[in-house]
């Protein structure tokens, strides 16, 4: 017999007690959060007010918050501006149809990035699109430039305008990765995805981000990126068409309704977004092929990307990449068909999850069993 096996430890009740969690808040602040965020049968459970379609596809309701991607250069602030342009309108530009309500219909548009001058000829080129001259002010449009404050204050500014507009419906935050110190830190994206939740939710708003991907890669950066595409209501990707780089196409990467058909558009010679008519997106032809008979070469490519940049840790995690990954390669599909390519590249040993995240291996020859 082993006499130097520990005996187990008896924990008495008080060791028991002074290890239980010990909460930062009352009891009281969090009896009253409790019953507040309480659920019956007698609640009024009104849907949310839609107030932004692609088509016939609705991509934003109040309450919720939305977000477009792309790599540098591939125009997503001209396509974002005919979005916003149609919100001042309540009308149809470019492929957006806006209806705002009544006491709902100012938007205020924060730019992270650009300078001042740059940001004006962004505001510029949403008046033109709204029909209005250069130069000119309206009360439906508040544009804010916050690129010379920390990330902090950016969100002190943001968090004020909200409290201080009780009419806005819209808010543009076109730099989502600036209000944050470090893009890879994970309690700071949480810290911001509670924000975008919380300003959505108390103010009954809707917030459309902008982020961008990669330049490696078509996934969206940081951890932000893993958690905007969790959380978002829609993610729309703005890409080069990869045989004219002058034009400019817009897929859906992820909806919670209808996926809206993919469109393009190209600049004109005055700097505005012009749709292109009748014109073939990239991945328009392979919409509707199922991702399991796509070519082994395209998974390896998509794949192999994807684990470059990321350390896939839960499922949901690693659902969303994928939609994410094979959606920017022309590929949208919706969830359960992305799950299904997980269940299948799982019973393949492609991708394989150990010590609690996802690994991938490259070494495959075909999906079929």
């Amino acid at each position: 017999m082993d006499k130097t096996r520990k005996k187990p430890k008896v924990l008495s009740e008080e060791s028991v007690s002074n290890t239980s969690y010990q909460s930062e808040f009352t009891d009281s602040l969090l009896d009253g959060l409790l019953n507040k965020g309480k659920l019956t049968a007698a609640d009024k459970r009104d849907t949310p007010e839609q107030i932004l379609w692609i088509g016939s596809s609705p991509i934003a309701t109040f309450g919720n918050f939305s977000a477009s991607t792309g790599k540098a250069k591939s125009k997503k602030t001209f396509n974002i501006s005919a979005m916003v342009a149609a919100a001042m309108t309540n009308d149809l530009v470019l492929n957006y149809k806006a209806t705002l309500p009544e006491g709902k219909r100012n938007i205020i548009y924060f730019d992270t990035e650009q300078s001042r001058y740059h940001c004006h000829k962004v505001r510029d080129r949403i008046l033109q699109l709204s029909g209005l001259p250069n130069g000119s002010d309206t009360n439906l449009l508040t544009f804010v430039g916050l690129r010379e404050y920390a990330p902090s204050l950016r969100i002190g500014i943001i968090d004020y305008a909200l409290r201080t507009h009780p009419g806005c419906g819209l808010v543009v935050i076109d730099g989502l990765r600036d209000l944050m110190y470090d893009i890879n830190d994970a309690k700071e994206a949480t810290d911001v995805m509670t924000l975008l939740m919380a300003w959505t939710s108390t103010h009954n708003i809707h917030i459309h981000c902008v982020l961008h991907l990669n330049k490696n890669d078509n996934n969206a950066r940081g951890h932000i990126g893993t958690e905007l595409e969790n959380k978002a209501e829609t993610v729309l990707v703005v890409s080069k068409n990869k045989y004219n780089s002058s034009i400019s196409e817009v897929h859906p990467v992820h909806t919670r309704e209808k996926e809206f058909s993919p469109f393009a558009f190209h600049i004109d010679d005055k700097a505005l977004p012009v749709l292109e008519s009748n014109f073939e997106c990239s991945g328009k032809k392979t919409k509707s092929k199922s991702l399991l008979d796509l070519p082994v070469e395209v998974h390896k490519e998509i794949l192999g990307e994807l684990f470059r940049n990321n350390k896939p840790k839960g499922y949901e995690e690693i659902v969303n990449l994928l939609a994410l990954s094979y959606g920017l390669k022309g590929y949208p599909r919706g969830i359960n068909a992305v799950k299904g390519l997980l269940k299948k590249l799982s019973e393949k040993s492609i991708i394989v999850q150990s010590n609690h995240y996802y690994t991938y291996n490259s070494d495959f020859d075909s999906l079929s069993d």
